[in-house]
Formats: C-alpha cells, sequence, structure tokens
C-alpha cells in the first residue's frame, strides 16, 4: 500500500464531506490518501439555469479531465450528478451506502404561509419544479443555484417562502433547519442520496481498494433507477424521478416523468424478484414511452434547449 490515492472533489462543504468519508474509510483500511480540491463549471456558473448550461455532467467533467491527466487517482461524486455514460477509460470504482433519498422543504415563516396560494418556492431542479407545480399549481417556482451553503443564505436574503433541498445533503453537513418538513410524496431524483467513487479502468491498484467501499444493495438500486432514466434519454436536469427498493427477496420500482409546469405526468410502479429486476428500470421507461411519455419527452428537450 505505498501508493497514495489522490482523491479527487469539488470544493463545495458538502462534496469535501463526501471526499472526507472516502478517505476515512479508505485510510481506516491502511490506505495513503490525499485529497484534491477542484472547481467545477457547474459550481461557478449561478446565474443561469441548470438546464441551460449543457447540464450532462455539468459538475462531474472537471474531475474527469483531471483524472484523464493523471492529476487524480479518484473522484467522489454526489451520483445523481453524474450522467449515465461514463468516459471512455473511466469506470465506476464503488457505490457507497446510500443516506435518506428524501426531498424537503425547508420555509421561512409558517407551513401555513409556505402552502398558501400564491406562495413563492425556490429551486434550481426541474424535477422539484414539475412535482411541487402538480401538487400545488398556484404557486411560483423560481430558480436558485449554487452550494448548498449559498442556497440557504439566498432563501434567507430573498422574498421567498421556500427553498427545496435533498435531505441527505443538509444532514450530512448538518445543516438541517428545524422549520423543514419532508417531501415523502415527491419522487427523488435516480440515485439521490447515493456517493459515486470513479477511476481509470487500468488502474487495478486504485479498483481493488474501492472495491472494499462497494454497497451492493445500494449499487443495484441505483443502477435500475439510472437504467429508466437513460432509458428515457432524460439528463441529469430533466423531470424525472426514480426510486428503486429492496424488500426481502424483492425490488420495487417507482418512477416518474413530468411536464415541466406540472400539468401532465406520466408515472409507474412495478415488483419483481430481485434476480429478476436487471431489467426493471429499462422495462419502465419503456412502458411509459409507449404510454406517450416519447411525446411529452421531445416537449420538455425543447424547453430545456432554450
Amino acid at each position: 500500500m505505498t501508493k497514495a490515492i489522490r482523491i479527487g472533489t469539488r470544493n463545495s462543504e458538502l462534496a469535501l464531506w463526501q471526499a472526507h468519508l472516502v478517505q476515512n474509510s479508505l485510510e481506516d483500511l491502511g490506505y495513503t490518501t490525499e485529497i484534491i480540491e477542484l472547481s467545477s463549471v457547474g459550481d461557478e456558473i449561478l446565474d443561469i439555469p441548470l438546464h441551460q448550461i449543457g447540464s450532462m455532467g455539468v459538475f462531474t467533467k472537471t474531475l474527469d479531465v483531471a483524472m484523464l491527466r493523471g492529476q487524480i487517482d479518484i473522484a467522489v461524486h454526489s451520483l445523481k450528478d453524474v450522467p449515465t455514460q461514463l468516459p471512455e477509460t473511466i469506470v465506476q470504482a464503488a457505490v457507497l451506502e446510500r443516506a435518506d433519498v428524501n426531498d424537503v422543504i425547508v420555509y421561512k415563516g409558517t407551513e401555513e404561509d409556505l402552502l398558501a396560494e400564491g406562495a413563492t418556492i425556490a429551486t434550481g431542479s426541474l424535477r422539484r419544479t414539475a412535482q411541487w407545480l402538480h401538487k400545488y399549481p398556484t404557486h411560483t417556482l423560481t430558480d436558485l443555484r449554487g452550494n448548498v451553503n449559498t442556497r440557504l443564505k439566498k432563501l434567507e436574503d430573498n422574498n421567498w417562502n421556500g427553498a427545496i433541498f435533498a435531505k441527505a445533503g443538509l444532514e450530512r453537513i448538518n445543516l438541517l433547519p428545524k422549520e423543514h418538513l419532508v417531501l415523502d410524496w415527491m419522487i427523488p431524483a435516480p440515485a439521490q442520496g447515493a456517493i459515486m467513487i470513479t477511476a481509470l479502468e487500468s488502474d487495478a491498484f486504485v479498483l481493488d481498494a474501492c472495491k472494499k467501499l462497494h454497497h451492493e444493495e445500494t449499487a443495484l438500486c441505483v443502477g435500475i433507477e439510472r437504467d429508466f432514466m437513460r432509458t428515457l434519454e432524460g439528463g441529469c436536469t430533466a423531470p424525472i424521478g426514480g426510486y428503486a427498493e429492496i424488500d426481502g427477496e424483492n425490488i420495487s420500482f417507482k418512477g416518474l416523468l413530468s411536464a415541466i409546469d406540472g400539468k401532465e405526468q406520466k408515472g409507474i410502479f412495478r415488483a419483481a424478484s430481485i434476480k429478476e429486476a436487471k431489467q426493471l428500470g429499462v422495462d419502465c421507461a419503456k412502458e411509459i414511452l409507449s404510454d406517450g411519455g416519447a411525446e411529452l419527452m421531445k416537449e420538455i428537450k425543447k424547453v430545456i434547449k432554450k
């Protein structure tokens, strides 16, 4: 174990928390590590909606390039931000055990104000926008970009009623305020709450190290969710929700494709035995596409490309 494993990460507080989690796990196994901080395009451009800046890999490309240039050995990502197609020669080295998958809304004032007609809700996610508008069509949704700390500060500084976050992100850095509601009705982003480690497929030493951190049940579930998203041809910012869950010998999956304004939704729920679940995400996506989802996806892409 003489080689020091260089861990690449974005430089936000949450990303660094995730990188240190991996670092500590590897060092507990006897490996030597070093953290390399990098800034992504998605972190630097905050005045343009995420879906308008070429969202596929917007938070991961910088780390991919650093790995291909030999500057880092592994990269630590929030898996929901990772494109379903990795760059050539880069592979999934491990998926860590998943945290809470739910979204939460952090609010100001009272819960009654938050849910009242005409409230203003902030989020940079088309998925969250679509599902919120479907449930609360009289509300106004406003764009919110930046890391977790930046978004919380913007909520404090603006005349908004609330802002939507991933619960896991706030909990990991101890920033989940008392004034929040868990949105257990909102279907999360595929792979929400999971952390992925990537590495070069040729680096046997690093792949062997990361394999010891891999959580197979999480990997199975997020793989189904990402298959669903990929088959729908939706990028990381498209209004697609997907969640797979293991229950004994079976696995269940619920998926959702929404119009951006929330007025139209295509949802699905299916279950299968774990042994037969390999195609579950693909099959669910194909069923949605054949039931009007293909036309809905075309309309969504028109909006995203504007």
